[in-house]
């Protein structure tokens, strides 16, 4: 008898292994099972043990759960297109679907689409899956999608992605589940696009957002701004299985130590994006476990490159070498960040160039650049601020290893009120804080072309500007792959931007809660938990 290859092995065979454990049957049975089918004993083992994981990690229905964040106004809002807060972004992906949905790996996968494909990355056509209802009975036809897109046009609209949206151009509904949609110029990231938060699909004609209807795998029982919204299960929802629980509650609890003890206390199941600090309050909790996300935000270092001491490359590579990456990931950030490579595209990101080294820690190097460029002994001010996180304690660090050296900065602490109108993007070497982006071509086109309007280091370069078109008009994911992983190797070694760590966002959660998953679009399962997870016992 030939072995059956585990290659060869699909879904079918699983389920039947599952269903055979869940019958009873023993691990000795169904190992006697698998190699009477022609499975290897050793392939059976690793099948087993896949079955066992999957069993464990099956879905319990029902329950209610309450969940609380870190901000609320009474300017939220069930409005995709003006979300603005996490508070926002939690009640929109309960409530409306997108036409993708972005999982951990990066990569977009359909979630109201069938499909969406273009042959130039121009003209698009979306297909639209059938049978999809809104919450008051309506079918979601092409009008919905052409609707949700164009108000995001509208200046009365107020959306917080219009200069992302202006490059759709035209819209043609093609029949009732399908829309051909053109842009101004190539961008082969338009499925990842549309998997933002405020490409939410919302019904045709809506203007009144005082409560939901959308075709989310929630419904909304009520809305109070700056209060809180109860959600319950949509039983008419597209997926297979729907949602999980029977309802979730959400509100803020906008003080950190409070938001834990509430967790603490089993007043709330999850407690949203806790400090470091707040972390010493649930280490000895037993029924208390964190969830982490590395999604890409990151505190940076900018030296204006148009003015002094940046417009000497030596000072910003010297700043670079002057970094101890592993101090402020460990005593900065407690160990909730992983190592940056001075480049905003992090490991969350399919096209992160996991080939480009960060600089290490070389206190003499960075001497070295300083004397080349005739600023040691001078005194450098740093302006820092608690507004971008941790940057106050990277400042002291980077000042405490100049000491060292004999180069001097002076650290001038300033507000936080004001800082991102009166210091950001305009003081000669400052911090910023930049939060994830989906793509590399939005974050590369926000902070890095010749023309971004966030170019927080005034880095230019027509070569990155040509690489920068010819990756967003491909369709070929090789060569994108390879553009992308040459422009982070510019921006590391040419722009004045160090960006030492990735920061992660940890949630606080009741080990109760099972199925939240890291997302490359933030914390919270990038904000859509209630729709994935399920609580036990």
């Amino acid at each position: 008898m030939t072995d059956k290859p585990v290659s060869n092995w699909t879904s079918a065979d699983d389920a039947l292994v599952e269903n055979a454990i869940r019958r009873g049957a023993s691990r000795r049975d169904l190992l006697q099972m698998l190699m009477a089918g022609g499975l290897a004993a050793s392939a059976g083992s690793l099948i087993l043990t896949r079955a066992d994981s999957a069993l464990a990690a099956t879905p319990v229905k029902g329950g209610n759960l309450k969940a609380a964040g870190w901000s609320s106004s009474t300017a939220d809002t069930l409005d995709p297109a003006k979300a603005s807060l996490s508070t926002d972004y939690v009640r929109c992906c309960a409530f409306y679907n997108r036409l993708t949905f972005l999982p951990q790996s990066g990569v977009p996968e359909m979630e109201l689409a069938e499909s969406i494909e273009s042959k130039d990355a121009k003209v698009w056509t979306i297909k639209l899956k059938k049978g999809i209802v809104f919450h008051d009975g309506k079918p979601l036809t092409s009008a919905d999608v052409i609707f949700s897109l164009k108000r995001h046009l509208d200046p009365a609209t107020g959306s917080k992605v219009n200069s992302i949206a202006k490059q759709m151009t035209e819209f043609k509904a093609v029949d009732t589940l399908t829309v051909e949609l053109t842009l101004a110029a190539p961008n082969g990231d338009l499925p990842t696009i549309l998997s933002m938060h405020h490409f939410m699909i919302v019904q045709d004609g809506t203007t009144n957002f005082a409560k939901a209807v959308g075709t989310g795998a929630f419904t909304c029982e009520s809305f109070e701004p700056g209060v809180r919204s109860i959600a319950l299960k949509n039983k008419n929802y597209f997926k297979p299985g729907g949602a999980n629980l029977d309802s979730f509650e959400y509100f803020a609890i906008t003080d950190d130590t409070a938001r834990v003890n509430a967790l603490i206390a089993n007043d709330i199941q999850l407690a949203a994006s806790i400090s470091p600090r707040s972390m010493r309050l649930v280490d000895s909790q037993p029924n208390v476990a964190l969830s982490k996300t590395t999604s890409g935000n990151y505190t940076n270092l900018n030296m204006r490159m148009d003015m002094a001491p940046g417009d000497k490359m030596d000072f910003v590579t010297g700043m670079k070498y002057l970094l101890n990456r592993q101090q402020i990931q460990t005593a900065a950030l407690r160990g909730l960040a992983e190592i940056a490579n001075d480049q905003p595209i992090s490991p969350a990101s399919a096209y992160h160039n996991k080939e480009l080294k960060p600089k290490a820690f070389d206190p003499e190097k960075a001497k070295f650049h300083f004397n080349k460029a005739g600023l040691i002994g001078q005194s450098i001010p740093i302006i820092t601020s608690e507004a971008p996180a941790s940057a106050v304690d990277m400042a002291v660090l980077v000042q405490q290893a100049g000491n060292a050296i004999g180069m001097k900065f002076d650290v001038q602490r300033v507000p936080s009120d004001g800082y991102w109108s009166n210091y950001w993007l305009k003081a000669p070497v400052h911090f910023g804080n930049i939060n994830p982006r989906p793509t590399p071509d939005i974050l590369f086109s926000l902070l890095y072309a010749s023309s971004a309007p966030w170019n927080e280091s005034q880095y230019k370069s027509e070569k990155f500007d040509r690489m920068l078109l010819e990756a967003r008009g491909s369709l070929d994911e090789a060569k994108r792959k390879q553009i992308y992983g040459e422009m982070q190797v510019m921006v590391a070694e040419e722009a004045g931007t160090a960006i030492p760590v990735y920061i992660s966002n940890v949630d606080a959660i009741s080990k109760k809660l099972k199925g939240l998953q890291p997302n490359p679009l933030g914390g919270q399962m990038g904000y859509a938990f209630a729709e994935y997870v399920w609580l036990e016992g």
